[in-house]
Formats: structure tokens, C-alpha cells, sequence
């Protein structure tokens, strides 16, 4: 897992933020600005294989550290709004109500400034997003979802000699994060976040090389038929 000092997180949301204000100008047509959502349980290198995505396709990339910071800064969280037009956010108001009435979810102010957040770069489209319910919050006609997992002794090796520690510390972290992770997927949409039924793509990382999945991916993010989203 990447982590970014504060001062680099904000680089990083004013750079893009910049970019989204530069592009308001163009006007979008079919096919729709889709989007990669990559859910993930801890140990799978997810990180790793969503940043190459986004490098190959030259798209965005969001991880879950990034669109956290922006989601509990009132200021930021402003501002990246701002960067839709009208239509755009018509577009994301309603997706959010969907979800609302679907999921019959009704988020806490850390959940609504981060549904928020995910609307406006699924508006923005052209993205990979890591984590943070993504798939859950984007309407599926925009999205690519993905599931990365791999057995838990397979991701406690990796989490061991990746970040040189012990099993034991490996093993508190991996099924940790997992907990949380899953945890926060049923309590806020009321989805399993380990359900295939939810997800486009499944990769278990036991048998699968990473260049084979991230490929795979790309290969289906460039041939997916992609509908427009309509509010009407």
C-alpha cells in the first residue's frame, strides 16, 4: 500500500484539481467518461495493479488515501465539486439519490462528503478508483468493477515480506483490514462486498501473474460496450 506525506496529498488534489477546471471547457459526447472501480482485500497488491492500469489506459488514478483526504476537508471537498457544470451535476445528484433509495442508506457527514467526492470523479470519468466503495456509488453502466482477492495465507506472506515483518504482525493486519473492509461495505450500502454478483471482473491472485490481470483489464475497460448514462 502507498502512503503520501499531507503536503504531497495536496499537491497532488490541487494538480487535479486544476486539470478538471481546464477540461470544463470540452464538451463530452458518447461513449460516457467510464470509470475502473478496484475493490480489494488487504495483501493483494491491488495498489500496485491499479496504478499500472491508470498508467497504461492514461487515465486518472484515485487511491483510497487521496479521495479520504479530500473527502474530510470541507474546503477541498468544495472546491472539487465545483469543478462539474450543471449538467454534470444534475448527473451526480442523482446518482446519489438512487443510491439513497436503493440502498436505503442514509450516510453520516464523513459518508455524504465522500459520496460526493466519488460522484464528481465518476462525472469526470476517465479514472481508476481504489477502494472506498466506489463500485457501490457509481452506477454500473459507468463502471468497470473489479475484485481483486487471494487466499489469506498467500496475502499474510506477501504483507511479511513486503513491509519486513512478522507473521504475527502480518496476520493482525491482513484479516484487520479485511474486517474493516468488509465491515464498511455492508454497513454503509448493505452489500457483501465479497459477493462476484457485485463485480464486472474477479481475480484471484493465487494463480494470476499481475501483468496478466492488469492486461485483462485493459482489455476489457477498451472493448466493454459503454452506454451513456441518461437522467431523463
Amino acid at each position: 500500500m502507498e502512503t503520501y506525506p499531507s503536503k504531497t496529498l495536496d499537491k497532488l488534489v490541487e494538480e487535479q484539481i486544476g486539470r478538471w477546471h481546464s477540461n470544463r471547457k470540452r464538451k463530452y459526447k458518447k461513449p460516457i467518461r467510464p470509470v475502473i472501480t478496484i475493490s480489494r482485500l488487504s495483501g493483494c497488491d491491488a495498489w500496485n495493479i491499479a496504478k499500472q492500469i491508470s498508467a497504461d489506459l492514461e487515465i486518472d488514478f484515485f487511491d483510497q488515501e487521496i479521495v479520504d483526504a479530500i473527502a474530510k476537508n470541507a474546503d477541498v471537498n468544495r472546491r472539487v465539486v465545483e469543478t462539474v457544470d450543471e449538467q454534470d451535476n444534475s448527473i451526480v445528484l442523482d446518482w446519489l439519490s438512487t443510491l439513497t433509495a436503493e440502498r436505503h442508506f442514509w450516510p453520516n457527514e464523513y459518508l455524504d462528503q465522500l459520496t460526493k467526492v466519488i460522484g464528481t470523479i465518476g462525472a469526470h470519468g476517465h479514472t481508476v478508483i481504489l477502494g472506498r466503495g466506489a463500485s457501490y456509488i457509481l452506477p454500473k453502466e459507468i463502471c468497470l468493477r473489479v475484485l481483486v482477492v487471494a487466499p489469506l495465507e498467500l496475502r499474510i506472506k506477501n504483507v511479511r515480506e513486503a513491509y519486513k515483518v512478522s507473521e504475527k504482525v502480518a496476520r493482525q493486519n491482513v484479516m484487520g483490514k479485511e474486517s474493516e473492509r468488509v465491515a464498511f461495505i455492508r454497513r454503509y450500502f448493505h452489500a457483501d462486498m465479497l459477493d462476484p454478483v457485485n463485480y464486472d471482473l474477479v481475480f484471484n491472485m493465487e494463480m494470476n501473474e499481475q501483468d496478466t490481470v492488469i492486461e485483462m483489464v485493459k482489455v476489457a475497460y477498451n472493448t466493454r460496450k459503454w452506454y451513456k448514462y441518461s437522467i431523463d
